[in-house]
């Protein structure tokens, strides 16, 4: 993961840790950092699965990067089904049972989340009923928002079209999950 860029000058763990780092203000009643703020937030920020779990999930949630990156004629990266290959790679690699020893997490459990990370960021119609009915809809809502903001933040692009329209995504999912709560 240090070897794999995510960006120019940021590796994927690095990413990782920048997504955590945020995801940790974003838990807080006052955030310090820049956010665009949904409304839902407030609501939501109680229903967050333990630190223990998240901690694992946001670090490592791009953990198959370096196995599935491929680049295309034009020099530009790409990490078709990243989602997959960093479950698998998850599963794979990491230590049987929890390793903290009080949060009763299993690697199975941060396995399933990293599954789900790209969710929140794709799921249209439909399936957003099904994802909104998952016991960690909540968290990985709070884990896309600070995914964008590190993507965005690291590239300078908190006002493009392409950070408002991930925006733009999450948001409907956290109205229509405050809706069912």
């Amino acid at each position: 993961m240090k070897g794999v860029e995510q960006f120019p000058g940021m590796s994927v763990l690095d990413h990782g840790r920048d997504v955590y780092a945020r995801y940790l203000d974003l838990i807080q009643p006052t955030p310090l950092l820049k956010w665009r703020m949904p409304e839902w937030v407030e609501k939501l920020r109680p229903l967050q699965l333990p630190l223990e779990i998240m901690k694992d999930y946001l670090i490592y949630h791009d953990c198959g990067k370096p196995f599935c990156r491929t680049v295309d004629a034009e020099g530009k990266q790409h990490f078709p089904d990243h989602a997959q290959k960093s479950y698998e790679t998850w599963m794979q690699y990491a230590e049987a049972g929890c390793r903290c020893g009080m949060c009763g997490t299993t690697d199975e459990q941060i396995g399933n989340l990293i599954l789900l990370d790209m969710e929140c960021h794709t799921i249209k119609g439909d399936a957003i009923d099904e994802f909104i009915k998952r016991p960690e809809a909540p968290s990985l809502l709070f884990a896309g928002l600070a995914e964008i903001h590190s993507n965005a933040q690291w590239l300078q692009q908190l006002d493009s079209d392409q950070f408002k329209i991930k925006w733009k995504r999450i948001d409907k999912i956290g109205r229509r999950l405050i809706a069912k709560v």
